[in-house]
């Protein structure tokens, strides 16, 4: 489910809470009885609110840690290119082949989150990339210094391959689904309770759904950060496409 539609249903269940809540008999109870609720949403209140910060805090540090893979893989690519550069004209080949490489990596790490069905598959290297990497073994050094180059240029892409790993393994959503099911549970019962003891007016109404959408608002934001590579939050793919220009034929 992606993060539209579950932070439409938390509006939902949130104002629906609280809708519900507006009509029961809440004016009746005693002080003692009032008391009690007010005592017991306060606690729920404080709970959801710690927990609704330490989702943002962690969806945010998540989001920020795949950005900073992103931009090492781009900077990687970059160093990996000027190092066969300076191996000699014989590398232009295998520098073809690793732009093509690059556009492949781009388009799968930006599409495995645009459908549930391709978060099931297994990882598997793209024949671009196989190509690439097959091609930069069998380069024959003729001196040191291109030996020192091809080991370089083979220990990053090496590097660039682990990180690539690692991102794809990171795709699917980190917040399980109970934890999130939890947590809109306690907004739809503190929401419920702001209704129990107001009576109904225009003014409440607009009060309890700007209310209501701030709370699906933030559950979105965490649904989102935790998703870089797709939504409206994702990692912009261009540094990465556009990091090597073409080759002269």
């Amino acid at each position: 489910m992606n993060a539209i539609a579950l932070s439409g249903i938390t509006f939902v269940c949130i104002a629906g809470g609280a809708l519900f809540g507006m009509f029961l008999p809440g004016h009746h109870l005693s002080t003692d009885e009032k008391d009690v609720v007010r005592l017991g949403t306060g606690l729920i209140g404080t709970i959801a609110a710690l927990v609704l910060g330490l989702l943002i805090g962690s969806a945010k540090g998540s989001y920020d840690t795949q950005s900073t893979q992103v931009t090492h893989m781009t900077s990687s690519v970059v160093v990996l290119d000027n190092l066969l550069a300076q191996y000699g004209p014989e590398t232009n080949d295998v520098r073809r082949l690793l732009r093509r490489s690059v556009a492949v990596l781009a388009d799968r790490m930006w599409r495995e989150n645009s459908s549930e069905a391709a978060k099931g598959t297994p990882f598997e290297a793209s024949a671009a990339s196989e190509a690439f990497f097959t091609k930069l073994q069998q380069l024959s050094p003729q001196n040191d210094a291109q030996r020192s180059v091809q080991a370089r240029a083979v220990q990053i892409a090496t590097d660039i391959a682990q990180t690539r790993l690692l991102l794809f393994a990171q795709t699917s959503n980190s917040i399980p689904m109970p934890f999130l099911v939890v947590l809109i549970f306690w907004l739809t019962i503190i929401f419920g309770s702001l209704g129990l003891f107001a009576k109904p007016s225009t003014t409440v109404f607009c009060a309890l759904f700007v209310f209501a959408l701030s709370a699906a608002g933030a559950i979105y934001l965490v649904l989102e950060l935790g998703q870089p590579f797709a939504g409206l939050m994702q990692i912009s793919n261009a540094p990465l496409r556009n990091a090597l220009t073409p080759l002269s034929p």
